[in-house]
């Protein structure tokens, strides 16, 4: 759920700007209410969603961002910064999900130290509701996915949590890589890495931590939804882990709607809305927020190439 307020050009790599919310005052009881009728339709609408790779390129990479350690550190980062970037553009957004099945759920009990454990299956109890702040960023790099200059980036998983910074940067890189992610645009491309210069950073926090990293610039993410500030794609571990009643069967499938909303987000595209009855439902909707007669659709663009899209909305 997100407020878009303006709508940058889509063909430049989103730097600044206003900021995109998704639903500045977000209540659980309004965000899950509002989507439970449509759990029918997901059941019957997830082959429109069609989460299987599609020649993704590149093989898994991770992506640095200028908190963490420079090169040649350990791949931790420091707590989140303490205030907004200057004339930095900020997005929130109620994108993406855990699939079933998907092998970045974490398993496990919670631990009784400080370490949070998250377990396999989860309900909205068993996850953490805040974390220590700090980030692991999966190692290594990988190939290029994309024509024209490539954006870097780092995936990191919060310090502390049952999960894969390798499996989940896996997930994300394969997401950016698939032919109808944001690289079918013709002049899109990503890199994963591990350290140096980035241009973005997708994180997967606790929520206390993605509505700390937000609400730095103004974002109410309540919780419970992900957002897109600065240089950070901040990704919700209660939506990473659990989706929406509408992707509740296919978790994998709204983590790419996560990644690819967000990023969406900062290549500069904003909201739109469905753009008819029994067609698919655009990245760049917040499907969130109910589907409007839209089935679920979590890519950009459709196997042909063509954008997926619909009329914006604010």
């Amino acid at each position: 759920m997100t407020a878009h307020k303006a709508t940058p050009s889509p063909t430049r790599r989103r730097r600044s700007g206003p900021a995109h919310a998704f639903d500045r005052r977000v209540r659980k009881g309004s965000l899950w209410g509002g989507t439970a009728a449509l759990v029918v339709l997901g059941a019957a609408g997830f082959t429109a969603v069609g989460w299987t790779s599609a020649d993704a390129g590149g093989t898994s990479a991770e992506g640095g961002s200028t908190a963490s350690a420079g090169p040649g550190g350990s791949g931790k980062s420091g707590p989140a910064p303490t205030g907004p970037t200057a004339g930095a553009g900020a997005a929130a957004h109620t994108s993406g999900s855990p699939s079933a099945g998907s092998s970045a759920g974490s398993s496990g009990s919670p631990s009784a130290g400080t370490s949070v454990g998250v377990p396999a299956g989860p309900s909205a109890s068993d996850i953490p509701a805040s974390g220590p702040g700090t980030f692991t960023a999966a190692p290594g790099s990988g190939a290029k996915a994309g024509l024209g200059t490539a954006l870097r980036y780092r995936v990191d998983v919060e310090d502390g949590l049952d999960l894969s910074a390798t499996d989940v940067a896996r997930q994300v890189e394969s997401i950016l890589g698939d032919r109808r992610g944001w690289t079918a645009d013709g002049h899109s491309a990503f890199q994963r890495v591990s350290g140096g210069t980035t241009d973005f950073v997708v994180r997967v926090a606790t929520p206390g931590t993605v509505d700390k990293i937000c609400g730095q610039y103004g974002l109410d993410t309540g919780g419970e939804v992900n957002c897109n500030v600065a240089d950070n794609v901040m990704v919700n571990l209660k939506r990473w882990l659990l989706a929406t009643p509408v992707y509740a069967k296919d978790v994998t499938a709204y983590r790419a709607l996560i990644v690819n909303h967000e990023v969406g987000h900062f290549l500069g595209h904003g909201h739109v809305g469905c753009p008819g009855p029994g067609k698919p439902a655009p990245a760049m909707m917040q499907q969130i927020k109910g589907m409007d007669g839209c089935v679920p659709n979590v890519w950009p663009y459709d196997d042909r190439g063509r954008l997926v899209t619909g009329p914006a909305v604010p």
